[in-house]
């Protein structure tokens, strides 16, 4: 299955890191916010190098951690990248055919990392099961005022 065609996040894997890091969730995604960062930089490096066997660490992390988080998509490229790597360094050969992926890498990141920032505002809505609960108030017609009476 390709990269592609999985979910870009699975929220259920999601909701499951959520309650199992509880309080430290956000925090943690911070961490996660700047390891990503620093993995696709050295992902990009690695490739304008040429070099497969320096593609092989920081993509076995960002896909570590993007699993972790339900960022299937993004999980799904940096264990292709990585497997890829590590099977050019095996075969002592250059990692050319990684490269539209490596291109794309980058944007898919940010676009996971901006759907999980997201999810994890406190002021969003939480998901149950996949799918968002229904406003209670709104669908009756009910309006809020915040700090007024």
């Amino acid at each position: 299955m390709s990269y592609q065609e999985g979910p870009l996040i699975n929220w259920s894997t999601y909701a499951q890191s959520r309650a199992t890091l509880g309080g430290d969730f956000v925090r943690i995604l911070g961490y996660f916010r700047e390891d990503g960062v620093k993995s696709v930089e050295a992902i990009e490096t690695a490739m304008r190098e040429a070099s497969a066997a320096r593609l092989v660490l920081p993509a076995h992390t960002l896909k570590s951690e993007a699993l972790q988080f339900g960022a299937e998509q993004l999980g799904m490229l940096a264990e292709k990248i990585e497997m890829t790597a590590r099977h050019c360094v095996e075969i002592q050969e250059s990692p050319d055919e990684l490269l539209q992926d490596i291109v794309g890498l980058r944007e898919l990141f940010r676009v996971s990392l901006a759907a999980l920032e997201k999810e994890a505002n406190p002021l969003v809505e939480r998901r149950t099961f996949g799918r968002r609960p229904p406003m209670a108030g709104a669908a009756m017609g009910a309006q809020r005022t915040f700090g007024r009476s």
